[in-house]
């Protein structure tokens, strides 16, 4: 591929935020899928994630799940490199350090904040290779900048840019309200330097007539002789992959208006994890997915799925606590059904035991005893992407793609359906070890099935069979892994209509004419009148 930048230093741009889900993933997400179009080799990189969401990589690590989606938008295999630093949090104060896509050791808040130091080696080593392999990185920042609190050996926003000298766009959500506030307070709340780094501001979900918007842009870039670069319009029925925060909005009706046919109820688990496992469920025409809150009431279902989780025991606690044992018994007693993921399908088994205290100071507690399995917590994590079949009736076994992440060692009995073929690993401790295996398993009486396969949902074929395991025989198919792609061209549709992409272009190093052109379908439409 001919050079774009002239011999000129790699092309680096870092999005930061003024709040937390600001918009800071989807501007990355989109603006690789844009520069991808353009034949511009592009990654993504997050210097430190927060997120119990996580992804296995092709080099069989573990990093934040918004990195892989954006690996997915740029076209390239995700990589440790594109989240040196994922923590996962364990309790309000202490999370699980993940460096290089291994997890080393768990950390309060305090000591992580020393550890800072010792991180921002293993950060910038990631960065430097990244730098040596593609044309371009962009990098996402991590909540604010404007932390005042967080300053000190900062890693993950103005600290990452100041060390790597690179241009900072400042992205705000007007949906949130306060959009002017929130750019112009978070300016000042930085250092002259830091200050002089932003190059621009992007307004993120603006809805309604722009023209009431106008004075308030032109204002602010008077005020703070910053660009605004866009206003990127609210997508409604608009799907990616969430970095962390479960969302709430889950009932769907089917294409005629009526309620959804199967009812599917999770508990919100204080340290759930991977709860985008359900995307293909809450998208569906014909089923109802709700998230129960803490203290809110279980509500009839047909199927109730127990998902994963970053500490088994203290959420299994909490789920009797909360009236959940009760309940899953008694539903089972009327013939429902209960799905284990990961974590929930160590939660059915006999005993979860943790001598090396990993999770926390219990040692050993009682599963609520549905699959006769037990499980026992390991240093090692089992990091893995798994391809293989699933067969949970009589019907053919169809194709099965996931991953596994998980510190748990599942025994099993003798006798028993195992559900889930593994025919395929990728692991990251044993790389070369491909040995058929199997996973899951489902119970006597056919209610209960468990599995440590995330994923499990995504392919069409295996989301149909176990909806019919369930009971519901659905005429409509979801593909999430078809609805992420066309989800993710329609965002860079979006912000190429709406962003001033010359600017940014011009940000890193680069010019129209050095890239490659647009396919024709993709080619920039006329902005509506106001939105420039």
């Amino acid at each position: 591929m001919a050079t774009l930048r002239d011999e000129k230093p790699m092309a680096t741009l870092m999005i930061q935020g003024t709040t937390s889900d600001a918009g800071k993933s989807t501007l990355v997400t989109g603006l690789g899928r844009i520069l991808k179009r353009r034949g511009v080799a592009v990654a993504p990189f997050k210097p430190q994630n927060m997120a119990l969401n996580s992804a296995v990589t092709a080099d069989g690590g573990e990093i934040g799940r918004a990195q892989a989606l954006q690996a997915i938008a740029c076209g390239v295999p995700a990589t440790t490199d594109m989240n040196p630093v994922l923590l996962k949090p364990t309790t309000d104060q202490g999370a699980q350090i993940i460096i290089h896509g291994k997890a080393i050791t768990n950390m309060q808040a305090q000591a992580y904040h020393d550890y800072k130091r010792t991180a921002f080696a293993a950060v910038i080593a990631s960065f430097d290779r990244l730098t040596a392999a593609y044309e371009c990185v962009l990098v996402e920042g991590a909540g604010s900048p404007a932390e005042i609190n967080l300053r000190q050996n900062d890693i993950a926003n103005m600290g990452f840019a100041e060390a790597v000298d690179c241009p900072v766009i400042l992205v705000a959500d007007i949906d949130r309200g306060g959009v002017f506030a929130h750019l112009v307070g978070t300016l000042e709340l930085l250092s002259e330097t830091e200050q002089r780094r932003v190059v621009g501001f992007v307004i993120n979900r603006f809805r309604g007539d722009i023209a009431l918007l106008q004075s308030g842009l032109d204002w602010l870039e008077q005020r703070t002789g910053k660009p605004v670069l866009g206003v990127l319009p609210y997508l409604p029925e608009f799907y990616l992959d969430a970095e962390d925060g479960v969302g709430l909005e889950q009932a769907s009706t089917d294409a005629s208006g009526n309620k959804a046919v199967l009812n599917v109820v999770i508990p919100m688990l204080p340290r759930i994890s991977n709860h985008t496992d359900f995307d293909p469920l809450r998208l569906h025409p014909n089923v109802n997915l709700q998230f129960i809150r803490p203290g809110g009431k279980i509500p009839p279902a047909d199927v109730i799925i127990l998902p994963g989780s970053k500490s088994v025991i203290a959420d299994l606690t909490w789920l009797r606590d909360q009236g959940w044992e009760h309940e899953i018994f008694r539903h089972l007693r009327y013939g429902g059904k209960v799905i284990g993921i990961c974590g929930g399908y160590q939660m059915l088994g006999q005993t979860i035991a943790d001598p090396h205290g990993i999770e926390g100071p219990t040692q050993k507690a009682d599963g609520l005893a549905i699959l006769d399995i037990a499980t026992t917590l390991e240093p090692e994590k089992q990091l893995k992407q798994c391809e293989g079949t699933l067969q949970l009736t009589d019907e053919p076994p169809v194709q099965v793609k996931g991953y596994e992440i998980h510190a748990g060692i599942t025994t099993l009995p003798t006798a028993g359906k195992r559900p889930v073929k593994i025919t395929s690993t990728q692991r990251a401790q044993h790389p070369e070890d491909i040995a058929e295996s199997e996973d899951g398993l489902i119970s006597k009486d056919n209610q209960v099935f468990g599995t440590y396969l995330h994923g499990i949902f995504d392919q069409p074929d295996a989301l149909q069979a176990i909806l019919n395991w369930c009971g519901l025989q659905p005429e409509t198919r979801v593909d999430i892994n078809t609805l992420r792609e066309q989800s993710i061209d329609r965002l860079a549709d979006s912000m190429e209509q709406h962003l001033d992409m010359g600017k940014i272009l011009q940000m890193l190093g680069m010019s129209k004419s050095c890239l490659r052109p647009l396919p024709s379908s993709r080619a920039k439409k006329p902005s509506p009148k106001g939105w420039g």
